[in-house]
């Protein structure tokens, strides 16, 4: 086997392994955001993530990949707003959402 064919298939096994770790860390972004707005008591629209941004980040343990994934829900139902969750590998390191203060929700 040539070093050509050994570079190829390496490469091709590498593009397998982001393909699923992608897959994977995206639905535990989805059940994260999902759990989020449970708990806040808004409604998660289209029931799942949107990759926003991919970055290497040099952390004690290593190179690892920041995702950075949106998310749509609603406060009661009208209006869209987004929300935002960073991964780094595949653990979730920060979530945000843009919620109002309780006493403007009565004005």
């Amino acid at each position: 086997m040539s070093y050509s064919t050994l570079n190829l298939l390496l490469a091709l096994m590498m593009l397998i392994w982001f393909w699923r770790d992608s897959l994977k860390v995206r639905e535990i972004a989805t059940r994260i955001s999902r759990k989020a707005c449970e708990s806040y008591g808004v409604q998660f629209l289209d029931q799942t993530v949107a990759l926003q941004r991919l970055t290497l980040r040099w952390v004690r343990s290593g190179l690892k990949l920041r995702r950075t994934y949106q998310f749509d829900y609603s406060l009661e139902g009208q209006g869209r707003r987004t929300g935002y969750l960073v991964m780094m590998g595949n653990q979730h390191v920060s979530l945000h959402l843009d919620l109002p203060e309780p006493n403007q929700l009565d004005e």
